[in-house]
């Protein structure tokens, strides 16, 4: 029997009629060579061994690759299990050359991984990309440990194809509560007072706070074992790829990639061998023409972590002007 969820749970569910009309959205390849205009826009449902060397050469300007971690994990059915550091590189150099192919001469790449496979992935991209950065992100998500520290961070790797690259520092700009808002010849120092509040926008650094994982209020919320919050790849997508760009995603999961791209207007294409994960995508999809909100994200800048609500109170709290 389903569980029954609570009334506030908002995790995306998928009904029978619904799969077999998601299912027609799909697109399931052949073994003839793929052009950029078919994929363009499309989850695509197959093995990524299958079909990697069908892909088209350099149609890509950003890669976000989001691999199975070097762990034992079951994804819908599909598991993989956890080996040594040599065996998951061999792992990632069999299918990584054929991925980065697809890449425009300037384009960017990012790729994720947790502590135990950072050191392959470093590896990978040193021999394939020119490395640029290792971002930290701290998801605050995960059992503790008895004897030992927490593991509450994940890297991403973030590299390009050539010395020329595409990077929009203005549009990841953090938009930061001022706590002690300082003035210098009365006026304000690094700030700005207005409607909203008092603020300063920072340029974004490599270690990133202010990201909540998906949980079961959230509307982006799926039940896939390792799904990535949307405000996490609208930075990497802003960042990294111009308006009307491709993004291309070889493990798409449930789609997070695909529906952050289609909400900040860029193209994309996706790759999944789990069709279940498939039609949650194109679920999401299809929700977001009526809903292109992300969390986190307003106005054209990114919010700490909970300060958007707190901002909004303290304006309510300030006496008017009469």
């Amino acid at each position: 029997m389903e569980k029954k969820r609570a009334s506030k749970n908002r995790t995306l569910t998928v009904s029978e009629t619904e799969r077999s009309l998601l299912k027609k959205r799909l697109f399931f390849p052949d073994k003839m060579e793929m052009t950029a205009a078919q994929i363009t826009n499309k989850t695509i449902c197959a093995d990524l061994f299958e079909i990697m060397d069908l892909l088209p050469s350099e149609f890509a300007d950003l890669l976000i690759i989001d691999p199975p971690y070097n762990l034992d994990k079951d994804f819908g059915g599909f598991k993989f299990s956890k080996t040594n550091d040599e065996a998951y590189f061999e792992y990632l150099k069999s299918w990584f050359p054929q991925i980065i192919r697809t890449l425009k001469p300037e384009g960017s790449v990012y790729i994720c991984g947790d502590w135990k496979s950072t050191f392959c992935l470093y590896q990978i991209m040193r021999d394939y990309t020119i490395l640029r950065n290792r971002i930290i992100w701290q998801r605050e998500k995960g059992r503790g440990a008895k004897a030992n520290w927490k593991n509450a961070a994940e890297d991403i790797w973030f590299g390009t194809k050539g010395e020329k690259y595409y990077f929009n520092l203005d549009a990841v700009k953090q938009k930061r509560l001022v706590l002690a808002p300082y003035k210098e010849n009365g006026k304000p120092k690094d700030w700005e007072e207005t409607p909203d509040g008092k603020f300063r926008l920072t340029c974004p650094g490599n270690f990133w706070d202010d990201i909540s994982i998906p949980y079961w209020s959230m509307p982006e919320n799926t039940c896939h074992p390792a799904q990535k919050p949307e405000k996490l790849i609208a930075k990497l997508i802003l960042a990294s790829c111009p308006e009307n760009g491709m993004v291309l995603d070889p493990f798409s999961g449930s789609g997070t990639t695909l529906v952050v791209a289609k909400k900040l207007g860029r193209k994309y294409a996706g790759i999944e061998v789990n069709e279940e994960y498939c039609f949650w995508t194109e679920k999401r999809l299809l929700l977001s023409d009526n809903d292109r909100r992300i969390q986190g994200y307003s106005n054209g800048v990114f919010w700490e972590r909970n300060t958007l609500n707190l901002q909004k109170k303290e304006n309510r709290k300030q006496p008017t002007a009469k």
